[in-house]
């Protein structure tokens, strides 16, 4: 009973450790730039991006086929701005913020107020 104990254990660990180190959207395993390996390091900026990108994902199925493109192309410019921030940590705070408030406005205004339909 212990070793199965100590076994599911290990298990629950292992992935417990690798979800810490994939909290972010995107894998920081594989994390290149400075802005991801800041954010990968920073809680709050992980934080803040996992909850930018699902908000964002959550947007673009809620949105109409021609309001998708128009989002996409608001992340695109978004991703370029604060990628330029490289690790200033406060920049990158500042920019999550507004896209964030962006985001949130649209599914405010768009899904909230007047349903998907």
């Amino acid at each position: 009973m212990n070793k199965k104990l100590a076994i599911c254990l290990a298990v629950f660990s292992s992935i417990a450790f690798t979800q810490s180190l994939q909290a972010a959207s995107f894998s920081c395993d594989s994390a290149k730039t400075k802005t991801e390996k800041t954010i990968c390091k920073n809680r709050s900026l992980n934080d803040a991006d996992v909850k930018m990108a699902t908000t964002y994902q959550i947007v673009l199925h809620a949105l109409p086929m021609g309001g998708r493109d128009s989002q996409k192309d608001a992340q695109y410019q978004w991703l370029k701005k604060r990628n330029a921030c490289a690790a200033g940590v406060s920049c990158l705070s500042k920019a999550y913020q507004q896209r964030q408030q962006q985001l949130d406005s649209i599914l405010q205004d768009r899904v909230l107020s007047h349903g998907p339909f």
